[in-house]
């Protein structure tokens, strides 16, 4: 289970794309960046969060300890910025965070900052087990911190869950873009990765991530929380069991990039 933290102080916005997540102070006296659950993405994008983030750390990459964070109503109550009074007043309750990681910076290739085979090669097989397509240069999601990368922001995986009717054809998708991964250059060794992840995750090890989910994240459209757990459950072990179509599609997408830098 996660641990729970109740936001004490509102300290920094973090005004990346629409979603406004904040460095926050927590009762531990710990920093954590905060994703609201009164944001525009809503609570799908913490689902994502937290169980692609989670299914990351089972696969051994490292991922910013996440935690619940309790949001107070008295919180926003004397923020002087509108938008932000907005988001905090929406966001009263459960929400998602991570540890901050001081003096982290973002993975730059074009600084010199290099990856790992194993690491870069696990990742490349991580984001197309989970479909996040926000693993690019552009956005590369990826912190140095202590020479070590650490992995964050998957709120855009799992985008199947946004429409649950194509679900059944996500599961088996070849996700065609890991050509655009920021880390597919390293990645070297995709084939030992793929082993070590079926190593790794089974059914009760996604069975156990999703337990971790708060139930009223999954209550909607009339459906409990424990069905929608199975429906989750049922799509992951899926795409487990399909994953030759993503792992031939990502392995092929790095000989052709190693091609393209050979001519």
């Amino acid at each position: 289970m996660l641990r729970t933290v109740l936001a004490t102080r509102y300290a920094v916005a973090l005004r990346e794309g629409g979603s406004l997540p904040a460095i926050v102070e927590a009762d531990d006296l710990g920093m954590y960046v905060v994703k609201f659950r009164g944001a525009g993405q809503g609570l799908l994008a913490l689902v994502a969060e937290l169980v692609a983030g989670e299914i990351g750390r089972a696969l051994g990459l490292r991922v910013p300890e996440l935690v619940f964070a309790e949001v107070d109503a008295a919180l926003g109550r004397n923020e002087p910025d509108a938008e932000i009074r907005h988001l905090l007043k929406a966001s009263v309750g459960q929400n998602l965070a991570l540890d901050y990681l001081p003096g982290s910076t973002m993975f730059d290739a074009a600084a010199g900052d290099v990856a790992a085979a194993e690491i870069a090669s696990m990742a490349v097989w991580f984001d197309a087990f989970v479909q996040n397509v926000d693993r690019t240069a552009r956005n590369p999601n990826l912190l140095m911190w202590h020479r070590t990368l650490y992995f964050i922001d998957h709120g855009a995986a799992l985008y199947f869950h946004h429409n649950w009717e194509t679900a059944e054809a996500k599961a088996a998708s070849p996700f065609a873009e890991s050509r655009h991964h920021v880390l597919l250059p390293w990645a070297s060794d995709i084939k030992h990765a793929a082993v070590v992840a079926h190593q790794r995750l089974n059914e009760d090890v996604l069975r156990g991530i999703l337990e971790i989910v708060p139930d009223a994240w999954l209550e909607r459209d009339a459906m409990g929380a424990a069905e929608r757990r199975g429906l989750y459950l049922d799509y992951l072990t899926r795409r487990l069991e399909d994953a030759a179509n993503f792992e031939e599609e990502a392995i092929r997408a790095y000989e052709n990039r190693a091609q393209e830098n050979r001519a």
